[in-house]
């Protein structure tokens, strides 16, 4: 550091890399790609390492009228999938400077408070689940910088949009049910009214009508424990054949699934094969192991901030789906003969 200086300043760092203070606010602004080479960067990076150079943020903020604050708006922190959003988008949004503040929907959908006195002056831009959409307008995410995640890309009010290949689970499971010889189908569906959800439904009916002498029920459940197990014990417990496979919108769903089950005598997977999907820790804490579709939470939350970025700055998103995977366990087995 500087001789009388107790703050190392973007001067001392341009002199100590041999660039200009104009070129050390491209790199530590992380604007640089394109203006400045790699080696400058570099150079400029280890140079404010070894001052202990920081940026004045405040000041900078105030000068370009952003805040560096984004907001992660989720439908209720009542698992930890969610948490690993927060998690990958905070990530990204660390390596660039920003911040981000988590803000779950109450009820885990609907009308939420402005956690801000004015949203708009306090963000530069939103990040949103779709399950938690409505909350938007109530503090004026919609008007701001806006990527949706697990939404319609066709019909979204996002800049942008981030999506899981939730079709491509739902054509997997489907896909090993029936290879395992399933012909008869509950759909345990999350009562959501959401983009997701009714893609998980309309893609689990195209592919078992595929398939001759095949029969599929729907039963609607919260995304709850207990709210699932009292649809599917009653939907298992209904008149006329029992099905053999029940699939479920998501792993707390079918931990539900599970308690009705027993409740009924039935045994999984030899009497009832269950699917989940999500791969939330649950799926390998239940007995039989879950077989279910890992989506990658992390990576979702990731996607979603890199894609917002390329918002604020003029620049195309990432297109395409992130890739999900089916993992299989103890709760599927061929039905009994």
């Amino acid at each position: 550091m500087p001789p009388g200086n107790t703050r190392p300043t973007s001067r001392d760092v341009a002199q100590a890399a041999g660039v200009s203070q104009a070129a050390v606010s491209l790199v530590l602004g992380d604007k640089w790609r394109g203006r400045v080479s790699e080696p400058v960067a570099q150079r400029v990076r280890e140079a404010a390492r070894e001052l202990g150079y920081r940026p004045n943020l405040a000041a900078r903020n105030l000068r370009l009228g952003r805040t560096r604050t984004v907001l992660l708006v989720v439908p209720a922190l009542t698992t930890e999938f969610f948490a690993g959003v927060y998690t990958g988008a905070a990530r990204i949004a660390a390596d660039h400077g920003f911040g981000v503040v988590l803000y779950p929907s109450p009820e885990g959908v609907g009308p939420a408070r402005d956690p801000f006195h004015s949203a708009q002056a306090a963000l530069d831009g939103v990040i949103a689940s779709s399950m938690a959409a409505d909350a938007l307008s109530a503090i004026h995410g919609d008007q701001l910088p806006l990527v949706m995640l697990d939404s319609d890309p066709d019909g979204s009010p996002g800049a942008a949009t981030v999506n899981l290949d939730i079709t491509d689970g739902v054509r997997q499971v489907a896909e090993h049910l029936l290879g395992l010889g399933h012909r008869d189908f509950l759909h345990l569906a999350a009562d959501v009214p959401s983009w997701t959800f009714r893609v998980r439904a309309r893609e689990l009916a195209a592919r078992v009508g595929t398939t001759p002498g095949t029969t599929l029920r729907t039963a609607h459940a919260p995304i709850s424990i207990e709210g699932a197990l009292t649809a599917a014990e009653t939907a298992l417990a209904a008149p006329g054949p029992r099905p053999t496979a029940l699939v479920c919108d998501d792993d707390k769903l079918a931990a539900g699934a599970y308690k009705a089950a027993r409740r009924l005598g039935l045994r999984i997977p030899d009497d009832l094969s269950v699917t989940g999907l999500d791969d939330l820790a649950l799926a390998t804490a239940i007995d039989p192991e879950l077989t279910t579709v890992r989506l990658d939470a992390e990576l979702f939350g990731e996607r979603g901030m890199q894609a917002l970025l390329a918002v604020l700055e003029g620049r195309t998103p990432q297109q395409g789906d992130i890739p999900v995977e089916l993992v299989v366990r103890g709760s599927t087995a061929p039905p009994r003969q």
